[in-house]
């Protein structure tokens, strides 16, 4: 038992201070974990419990820790900072890997740098808020970098938002993956039919117009940043032009009784799902008409299974797609207009459908495949602990 002991203490440990339980965060998460399980590597999490990334962590291998936090700061963040503290010290990582804006803040106010510590912001704080609250997450952010180690961000334009916002950190760029397995490629469309006919026979909700209507899927937390409110709008444009077209909004969030009450005809919302993989496949077009990303994980599961997507020029958006497709597949955030007659060329044009599919889905088996990001993960966890001095000042010794 002894030795099982010093064993488990000898290998590279890394605690994963987590807040977000659901999304693209939980799925990054719960993949690099994965991957840290089958290289040797220790994970610890450190999440809420009550969601699927504690559930899915623990299922991959990872030791689960709950860590009760709120999505923005407020008066129980000390709590929160002592928390997590408590719980680094009792993991004794090798790395502290912090995941998005408040497991960032709590985690670096606990370890000011006395472990290597990358923090992750999974798109930045300051571009969630307004006003008085955007200018102080600025200002954390600016203040906060002194204590990362690294910080890792998934896209060039995810560095470059946070550089001309005057975050002088010590970059890495690590782009997002996907575990290419579960989205195997269907750009020529014959699991289309299958899918929408699964959908259809009560496995999840059929689409809307039924098994033939032209469809466009939006997958993504209901919620200001994911833009679905624009999408609503830019919809009844579409659907003038686009006779049947139906649209269906996949996930739950805080805004799905607003978006709900706001849906024109055509529209679903088809409520949170485990498994999206039949949504994509039933699609014609995908969208993710978002605010602000890092770089969006629905987009390449999406391009995965070979079908076009069109994004909002956000970070992470054309880096995610083909060389040569940004000029009609991207469009300006909070603008129907435009999202509205991007739509409406895919739907209406099958060579330039066909051919965006193709594109995609060769794309990002070539470029987005989850276990290159994990091994580049990993390869910087190793290149902090060769070159790690403690961040902190030392006292004189007298």
């Amino acid at each position: 038992m002894l030795h099982r002991d010093r064993t488990e203490k000898s290998r590279l440990t890394v605690f994963h201070l987590v807040q977000p339980v659901e999304g693209g965060v939980a799925r990054v998460v719960t993949d690099l974990v994965r991957a840290q399980i089958r290289a040797g590597v220790r994970p610890v999490v450190a999440c809420p419990p009550g969601g699927p990334l504690a559930a899915e962590a623990a299922a991959a291998g990872a030791t689960v820790r709950p860590w009760t936090a709120e999505r923005s700061p407020g008066p129980s963040l000390a709590r929160e900072v002592l928390t997590a503290s408590r719980l680094i010290q009792d993991a004794r990582p090798h790395v502290v890997h912090a995941h998005s804006a408040k497991a960032g803040l709590a985690g670096r106010l606990a370890v000011r740098g006395r472990v290597p510590t990358v923090f992750q912001p999974h798109a930045w704080s300051f571009d969630a808020v307004q006003g008085r609250e955007a200018r102080l997450a600025l200002g954390w952010e600016r203040y906060g970098t002194r204590w990362s180690t690294r910080t890792l961000c998934v896209s060039d334009s995810e560095r470059r938002a946070g550089e001309a916002a005057g975050i002088r950190a010590r970059w890495t760029v690590i782009r997002n993956g996907i575990d290419l397995a579960r989205f195997p490629d269907d750009a020529e469309g014959r699991r289309r039919t299958e899918a929408r006919t699964v959908l259809a026979a009560g496995t999840g909700a059929p689409p809307p117009g039924g098994t033939g209507a032209p469809l466009v899927v939006c997958v993504g937390r209901l919620c200001r940043q994911k833009g679905q409110d624009v999408l609503l709008a830019a919809w009844p444009a579409v659907a003038r032009a686009v006779p049947g077209a139906r649209l269906a909004l996949v996930g739950d969030g805080p805004d799905a009784a607003s978006l709900g009450a706001a849906a024109p005809p055509g529209v679903l919302l088809a409520g949170p799902r485990d498994d999206v993989r039949p949504w994509l496949y039933a699609a014609d077009a995908v969208v993710l008409p978002s605010r602000w990303e890092g770089m969006a994980l629905a987009p390449l599961e999406a391009m995965a299974c070979g079908r076009p997507v069109v994004l909002t020029d956000v970070s992470g958006a054309r880096e995610s797609l083909p060389p040569g497709e940004e000029d009609h597949l991207v469009v300006p955030p909070e603008d129907p207009a435009a999202l509205a007659a991007a739509l409406v060329r895919l739907l209406l044009d099958d060579r330039l459908r066909t051919r965006a599919a193709r594109r995609a889905a060769a794309h990002v088996r070539a470029s987005f495949d989850v276990r290159r990001t994990a091994g580049a993960v990993l390869g910087l966890y190793q290149e902090l602990l060769s070159t790690h001095r403690p961040l902190t000042r030392k006292r004189t010794q007298r």
